[in-house]
C-alpha cells in the first residue's frame, strides 16, 4: 500500500503541476503588469478619491458583498447534502474535495480565470467574441468613471459562482474517484473551462450578439441566462455526467443489469444541505440583478427573491407526489432534489417570468428529477446524489423554458426559442466534451479511480487515513 502511495504521489505533481503552478509563474508576469499599471491605477484611485461616489455605491457594493457571502455558504450546503447522500465510509472525502473546490477555485479564478470571463473589464478594446483575456489577477482591471462597483466585489461576486460550478461535480463523483483526479479536474474547470464558457453569456461574448449591430455595437438579442442555469448549474451538471460515465458505477449498484439501491447515511445532514441551499439561493439569484438602488431595481431583485420561492416549493412538491406515485411511498430524497431542481430551473428566468410561470418552471423541474434518476439507473450510470437531474437536466430546462413558457424576454424580442437552443447547448457541449477529455487523460494516467479494495474500505481511510465519525469508531472497537 505505502509504495503504491509512493508512485501516486510522484505522478500526481507532475499533471497538477501544469494548473496550480500557474500559480507560482503568473504573478511575475501579473507584478510586471503591475508595474506597468502603477502609474494609471493611482490616477484612478486619486479620482475616485477625490469625486466620492456615493451613497448609492455604498449601497449597491454592501448588498452585492452580502449575495457573495451568502453563495459562499452554499459550500457547507452542497458539503451537506453530498455527504448525507453518500455512505459513512466516504464523508471525510466528500468534505474534502468541497473545501478544495473552495480553496483551489478562487486562488484559479483570481489569477486566470476572471480575466478570460472578462476580459473587456481590462480594457476598452473588443476581444474575440469566442475567447478573450485582459489580464492576471486584478491589477490592470479598468475602474471607468462613474463605476458601479469596486473591482474587488465584482471578483468575489463571481468567484464564489465559479466555485459552485467545480463542486457540483464532487458528489457525482463519490466513493470512486482517487484524490489527485479530483484536484486537477477542479483546477481545470475553475480556470479554464468555466471562464470560457462564461465569457460567452456573461462577458458579452459571442452568445450576445444575435441579430444586426445598430451604429452603436449593440445587438438587439442574446441568449438568456439571468444567474447561470446553464452558465454555473449546466456546466457543473454536464461535468458530473462525464465524470459518472467515464468512472463507471460504484462496486455492487447494479448487478445482473438491476438498479440496487445504496442509501446514504444521513438523510438529516442532506436535508439541511437543501436548505442551506435554498438561503444561499438568495444571494445567488438576487443578487445577479447587479443593481439594487432606486425603486425600479429593489423591485426587480424582490421579483427574483419571489420566483425563486415559489420555484422551489413546486419543484419539492411536485417530485414528493410523482415520487409518491411511482415508488409508493413519499421520498424525502426526491423531494429535496425536487427543491434543488425547483431552483436550478428558475435560476435562468426569475428575472422575466411571472409568479404564475415561476410555479410552472419549478414544477417541471420538479417531473425531471424522477424522470432524470430512472433514466440514469436505465442507463446503468451511478449518480449517487443526482447532480445531473438537478443540475444538468433542470439547468438546460430553465434556460429553454425562456423560449417555449410566456415571458418578458419573448414579449420584448430579447430572444427566441432557437436562441436558446443554441446557448444551452453550446454551454453544456463545452463543459461535456472538455470535461470527457479530461477524465479520460486521468484515467489513461492511473489517477482517476480508486482500487477496488480501497473502494470497498472507503475513502476515508484509504485516501485519508480518518474516519469521520471517530467516537462511533472507537466505541465499536471496544
Amino acid at each position: 500500500m505505502l509504495s503504491q502511495s509512493k508512485v501516486r504521489w510522484k505522478v500526481f505533481p507532475l499533471l497538477l503541476a501544469g494548473i496550480i503552478g500557474l500559480g507560482m509563474f503568473v504573478p511575475g508576469i501579473a507584478f510586471a503588469q503591475e508595474a506597468e499599471a502603477a502609474a494609471e491605477v493611482a490616477e484612478a484611485t486619486e479620482s475616485a478619491e477625490e469625486a466620492d461616489l456615493g451613497v448609492g455605491y455604498a449601497l449597491d457594493n454592501t448588498f452585492l458583498f452580502i449575495a457573495a457571502v451568502m453563495v459562499f455558504f452554499m459550500q457547507a450546503g452542497f458539503a451537506m447534502v453530498e455527504a448525507g447522500f453518500n455512505a459513512q465510509k466516504n464523508a471525510v472525502n466528500i468534505l474534502f474535495k468541497n473545501s478544495m473546490d473552495i480553496c483551489i477555485g478562487v486562488l484559479l479564478f483570481y489569477i486566470i480565470g476572471f480575466g478570460l470571463m472578462y476580459p473587456k473589464n481590462y480594457t476598452d478594446a473588443d476581444p474575440n467574441p469566442y475567447i478573450g483575456f485582459g489580464g492576471f489577477g486584478l491589477e490592470a482591471y479598468a475602474s471607468a468613471p462613474g463605476r458601479t462597483f469596486s473591482p474587488e466585489v465584482d471578483w468575489l461576486f463571481q468567484a464564489v459562482f465559479a466555485a459552485t460550478a467545480a463542486t457540483i461535480v464532487s458528489g457525482a463523483v463519490a466513493g470512486r474517484m482517487k484524490v489527485a483526479g479530483y484536484l486537477v479536474y477542479s483546477a481545470v474547470l475553475t480556470a479554464f473551462v468555466y471562464p470560457i464558457s462564461g465569457y460567452w453569456k456573461w462577458g458579452l461574448g459571442w452568445l450576445t450578439q444575435f441579430g444586426t449591430a445598430n451604429a452603436d455595437g449593440e445587438f438587439p438579442m442574446a441568449f438568456q441566462d439571468f444567474a447561470g442555469s446553464a452558465v454555473v448549474h449546466g456546466v457543473g451538471g454536464f461535468a458530473a455526467l462525464a465524470g459518472a460515465i467515464i468512472l463507471g458505477p460504484r462496486i455492487g449498484r447494479f448487478v445482473n443489469g438491476k438498479s440496487m439501491p445504496m442509501p446514504g447515511h444521513s438523510l438529516p445532514i442532506a436535508a439541511l444541505g437543501v436548505f442551506i441551499l435554498w438561503f444561499g439561493w438568495y444571494g445567488f439569484n438576487p443578487g445577479s440583478n447587479l443593481a439594487f438602488q432606486g425603486t425600479g431595481s429593489i423591485d426587480a431583485t424582490m421579483h427574483v427573491a419571489v420566483t425563486t420561492t415559489l420555484a422551489a416549493a413546486a419543484g419539492g412538491l411536485i417530485a414528493t407526489l410523482l415520487s409518491w406515485v411511482v415508488f409508493g411511498k413519499p421520498d424525502l430524497s426526491m423531494g429535496l432534489n425536487g427543491i434543488l431542481g425547483g431552483l436550478v430551473g428558475i435560476t435562468a428566468c426569475c428575472d422575466c417570468m411571472s409568479n404564475w410561470m415561476a410555479m410552472v418552471v419549478g414544477g417541471v423541474a420538479g417531473v425531471l428529477i424522477i424522470l432524470g434518476v430512472l433514466l440514469l439507473d436505465k442507463l446503468q450510470v451511478d449518480d449517487p446524489v443526482g447532480a445531473f437531474p438537478v443540475h444538468g437536466m433542470c439547468g438546460v430546462w430553465g434556460c429553454m423554458a425562456i423560449g417555449i413558457l410566456p415571458n418578458s424576454h419573448l414579449a420584448d424580442g430579447n430572444t427566441t426559442f432557437i436562441i436558446q437552443l443554441i446557448g444551452t447547448l453550446s454551454i453544456c457541449g463545452w463543459s461535456f466534451v472538455t470535461m470527457a477529455a479530461l477524465f479520460t487523460v486521468l484515467k489513461v494516467a492511473g489517477i482517476l479511480r480508486v482500487t477496488p479494495e480501497e473502494e470497498q474500505t472507503g475513502l476515508d481511510i484509504s485516501e485519508h487515513g480518518m474516519h469521520a465519525y471517530p467516537a462511533e469508531n472507537l466505541s465499536r472497537a471496544s
